[in-house]
């Protein structure tokens, strides 16, 4: 099948527009799309009429000229005419928002979707889900813009089984400046499921990292995610519910999907070079590292602090992440030490964690990273930044992103995330260093340069 009208188009008809009910989910996606997208957008209710000023269509047949991509919103028992009505229409695919299929135990209705769907070779996304968001090119949830936050343009790629997650997703990415390249919410994903949307994404251009949410696979599914996973060049990650006995469950309920063993989903994932988050706080680590990052490193960490605490507690959280920081060699401290203000070589630890303490200043910084990211000792540094130092400027994340652009070894940084603080954060972001407010979180950053290749 050919996906690219479908989840790149440039033409758009929304079936089941009201004219009673403004804030119908056919409503909402057909007036924000009109007036905020660059795609043609079309009305269709069998009723006909007219809606803001526009004709509203009451065929998709009667839609002037070809149209990439039908939104479906109508009663389930109605959408099988529907998709009929699209595929006479020579449309490109569908997006079925409708619920009322497998989840509710309507299978038979569902895979009349399917069976129809492929003899056309028509795809589509669904249905009871959100279905396609891509940055200033289209938007199909039916959520109001002013309740929603919507990323940048990005390299990084979201698809969700649950359009819930997915939202709650692209906040977190948002507030995190990660920019997405396309958004997918599947639900039901009775045609276009996670192994077709990974092929695809694999080949796209503008997507450098996969992300995933996943609630269980079809019969055979997890074994054609994994293959698909391994073919892929891209790093993929992925965060899994239905790991307990209570989550299998609602996963069944919720997309009638099969949840499966964990313990094994979790197993293979590690084995095929996939990335596996426990939480969403791990995903959005994860994807933030690899919007920057499609590195492999070996997990050598170093450690630079002007905090002997937040050094301890990143050693801790490395050696829980199954990160190294290893003791730097004699030779490598001598030169390191050499290099730092005088003033503090005598109080300075220069073992790893390198510990400038809080007498350090910008030049000591930058001498300390300088020689670490020289070195072949560790693979990536983690960058411990307190703006409250006295010694430390606004300066400093601009000052350590030009040794990273020098030298290209891989650095994360943390810094307490505070509006005060905000031009020492973009000193690194703008120039591609990812930035976490959370310890952890800059470890998780570094955890996800490490994996397997098939």
């Amino acid at each position: 099948m050919n996906y690219k009208r479908l989840l790149e188009p440039e033409s758009m008809a929304v079936i089941g527009v009201s004219l009673l009910n403004n804030r119908h989910p056919a409503n909402i996606i057909y007036q924000k799309n009109r007036l905020r997208y660059p795609l043609k957008v079309f009305a269709v209710n069998p009723k006909g009429g007219q809606i803001q000023g526009e004709r509203l269509y009451e065929r998709p047949e009667d839609i002037p000229g070809k149209v990439d991509l039908a939104i479906i919103a109508v009663r389930a028992d109605l959408v099988p005419d529907t998709m009929a009505q699209c595929i006479s229409a020579g449309m490109g695919g569908a997006v079925i928002i409708s619920g009322g299929f497998a989840e509710v135990g309507e299978t038979e209705l569902q895979d009349r979707l399917v069976k129809m769907a492929l003899e056309a070779d028509f795809p589509f996304v669904g249905p009871n889900c959100l279905g396609i968001f891509s940055p200033a090119r289209v938007d199909t949830f039916f959520l109001p813009p002013e309740r929603t936050v919507r990323p940048e343009p990005g390299n990084v790629a979201l698809v969700s089984q649950s359009g819930g997650v997915l939202v709650d997703q692209m906040v977190n990415f948002s507030g995190e400046g990660i920019g997405l390249s396309l958004g997918v919410s599947i639900g039901n994903k009775a045609l276009v499921d996670e192994v077709t949307l990974l092929e695809y994404l694999s080949e796209d251009p503008d997507t450098d990292a996969i992300a995933f949410y996943l609630e269980g696979f079809s019969k055979n599914g997890g074994r054609k995610f994994v293959e698909a996973a391994c073919r892929c060049q891209k790093p993929i990650v992925v965060l899994k519910s239905g790991r307990s006995p209570e989550g299998s469950r609602a996963v069944s309920s919720h997309t009638a999907s099969l949840a499966g063993d964990y313990e094994v989903f979790s197993q293979v994932m590690v084995q095929f070079g996939v990335i596996e988050a426990r939480t969403q706080f791990e995903l959005v680590s994860f994807c933030e590292a690899l919007s920057c990052y499609q590195h492999i490193i070996d997990g050598n960490i170093g450690i630079v602090t002007g905090s002997g605490g937040h050094g301890a507690l990143t050693v801790d959280f490395c050696a829980s992440h199954g990160l190294k920081v290893p003791a730097l060699s004699k030779e490598l401290q001598s030169t390191l030490k050499a290099r730092l203000s005088k003033s503090i070589q005598s109080i300075a630890s220069a073992g790893n964690p390198v510990d400038l303490t809080g007498s350090a200043v910008d030049d000591d910084f930058v001498a300390a990273v300088d020689c670490l990211s020289q070195s072949p000792e560790v693979d990536c540094l983690v960058l411990l930044v307190l703006p409250y130092s006295p010694g430390t400027t606004s300066d400093l994340g601009a000052r350590l992103s030009e040794v990273y652009q020098r030298e290209g070894k891989p650095m994360v940084a943390y810094v307490p995330n505070l509006q005060r603080y905000q031009m020492l954060i973009e000193g690194f972001e703008l120039n591609n260093i990812p930035v976490s407010p959370a310890i952890e979180g800059a470890v998780l950053m570094a955890r996800a340069m490490r994996r397997e290749l098939c």
